[in-house]
């Protein structure tokens, strides 16, 4: 009973994000966003801008990069073995093509979800711009009628944890401080006698 209640207060809601889809606005912003984040594309770009630009920490910015990639990938792989059907709504068809028939998990939330983790874990502007866009991409999808909640909170958590399973091999081997007079250590003083 409480699992027909739960599947029931699903498909409520996702009509109900559906239904925002009528206002133009809300449409146009749901696809360009969807439409962006195919196959991860907005995130892998992004991760990409970010190692052009961020000379420092290029290494880190490209092994975040390949972390989306990786957790996209596995969502498919998922996706694949569960093959759980895309949602048929009592009202309109959904407001983009899909890639594939199979809903379980959201691979945009996934790759959405590993971008802000990953990116937010290496900028301060990572932090405060990924995750809002991150949202924002997986509530497109129920918006245009592509995929249940759960399929969304599936996703965000695969794609969280794959960036948490890689963390430390993003941010690379940590740099212990080196002693005094050693390499990349401040240079020692010059022996001086008694009678300097």
């Amino acid at each position: 009973m409480r699992y027909v209640d739960c599947a029931a207060a699903e498909r409520r809601l996702l009509v109900a994000l559906r239904d925002c889809g009528r206002q133009p606005r809300i449409a146009a912003a749901a696809r360009a966003l969807s439409v962006t984040g195919e196959h991860g594309a907005l995130w892998l770009a992004a991760g990409l801008a970010g190692a052009a630009a961020d000379r420092e920490r290029r290494g880190a910015w490209l092994r975040a990069t390949a972390l989306v990639g990786a957790a996209h990938l596995a969502s498919i792989g998922v996706k694949a073995a569960v093959r759980r059907p895309r949602p048929r709504l009592p009202f309109g068809e959904p407001l983009v093509r899909t890639a594939g028939r199979h809903s379980f998990p959201s691979s945009h939330a996934t790759s959405a979800a590993a971008a802000a983790v990953a990116f937010g874990a290496l900028r301060p502007a990572g932090r405060r711009l990924a995750p809002p866009l991150a949202a924002a991409m997986c509530v497109s999808r129920l918006v245009v009628g592509v995929h249940y909640p759960t399929d969304i909170a599936a996703g965000a958590a695969l794609g969280g944890l794959a960036v948490r399973l890689g963390a430390r091999w993003m941010t690379g081997p940590r740099r212990c401080s080196a002693p005094e007079g050693g390499p990349g250590g401040p240079p020692r003083p010059a022996f001086r006698g008694r009678h300097d």
